[in-house]
């Protein structure tokens, strides 16, 4: 690498973790970079967020396939938290996390789907619990999905989504993309009940009230008939996984779980395994995504 390159990436790396919102270790599958050393001032003036100003960044995703678009991605950037994040997470039972950063398990998600889109064609998907919604645009993107619902249960991080469609709205050809607000456990009997082919989520399974919740959800959203799966990728966490995975098998789903599902995010985990310090104190229980495939 020439010391200008080298110079480059030291001052993109510096930009990074100016976002205090993104994540500063992870597999780092997809490339992206700071679009703006800047970052601008976002006041959101809906009802729900009244008087609350937040200080955005702006990501450009580069992913790794062929003739694929640039993915924009508006996140938060401040390092503290709103006193209306609080509000909203206790009028509508919901927790933060979504708002927080970019999960390392999305990254994987988002490597995982672009790396097996003929998964997702002509099919109808459903990110839950999207956070800023890498995934669900990745496959919105990428694979040819008939139609892509991308989905939190926090109204602020819904307000995101929306944005990061709006950004992308140019590269999704035929496939409709549809920011919803779901709230897990309470989908039942709606138009979008037992109609997707494939659900998709990334580190949904660390909160232990939410699982009988997030059960729940997937049981009502799965198509009933024809094949339909749930994609799931979360750490152990102690206990949280097996939990949840009780909850499914309670519930009279079927599930697999895998942990070698890609050759290059398992080389990756060795590497950190064996004392990477790009990601210091990385651990399997808690960084390392299995891979959890849920049917009827």
């Amino acid at each position: 690498m020439s010391a200008d390159a080298e110079l480059k990436e030291d001052k993109s790396e510096v930009s990074i973790q100016r976002i205090s919102r993104k994540a500063t270790h992870g597999f780092n599958l997809i490339p992206f970079h700071l679009v703006k050393d800047s970052v601008e001032e976002n006041v959101n003036s809906s009802k729900e967020n009244v008087m609350d100003s937040s200080r955005d960044a702006t990501l450009c995703y580069t992913l790794p396939v062929s003739n694929a678009p640039s993915l924009i991605l508006h996140q938060r950037v401040r390092d503290m938290a709103h006193l209306n994040d609080f509000e909203v997470c206790n009028r509508y039972d919901i927790d933060n996390t979504g708002l927080i950063c970019q999960w390392p398990s999305e990254d994987v998600l988002s490597h995982y789907c672009l790396s097996r889109a003929s998964i997702f064609r002509e099919k109808r998907i459903i990110e839950l619990g999207s956070g800023y919604g890498l995934a669900g645009l990745i496959v919105a993107m990428t694979t040819e999905a008939r139609e892509v619902f991308i989905s939190d249960g926090n109204p602020q991080v819904v307000d995101y989504i929306q944005r990061n469609v709006n950004a992308n709205s140019g590269s999704f050809g035929g496939t409709e993309v549809k920011p919803l607000m779901l709230h897990w456990g309470q989908e039942k009997d709606t138009d979008i009940s037992n109609t997707f082919d494939v659900i998709i989520a990334s580190d949904c399974t660390f909160f232990k009230e939410f699982h009988e919740a997030l059960v729940q959800t997937i049981k009502s959203l799965l198509k009933e008939e024809g094949p339909s799966e749930a994609i799931l990728l979360s750490p152990r966490r102690g206990d949280s996984l097996d939990k949840f995975l009780a909850e499914v098998k309670d519930s009279g789903l079927h599930f697999s779980t895998d942990e070698i599902y890609d050759a290059e995010v398992w080389r990756r985990h060795q590497r950190f395994i064996e004392g990477d310090d790009s990601w210091p104190n990385y651990e399997m229980d808690h960084c390392y995504p299995l891979l959890v495939r849920i049917t009827r």
